[in-house]
């Protein structure tokens, strides 16, 4: 009988995987302090980035590998 892969509930909340295989995080430093950064830069923020290829490994355990 096998076990059900368990995931990390925040990890998948915050992570997002991509058909291709890529995954996808939100950009850091864009919560409070608004005023001191551009519009544009504001706006790059919003979009999600891709993650390293180091930290893929790891999240790839996390988020459930399938």
């Amino acid at each position: 009988m096998r076990t059900k892969l368990k995931v990390k509930k925040g990890a998948t909340k915050r992570f997002k995987k991509t058909s291709t295989g890529k995954i996808l995080k939100k950009g850091g430093y864009s919560s409070h302090l608004k005023k001191n950064k551009s519009k544009s830069r504001q706006r790059r923020q919003k979009e999600p980035t891709l993650v390293s290829a180091g930290d893929k490994k790891r999240l790839l355990k996390l988020i459930g590998n399938k």
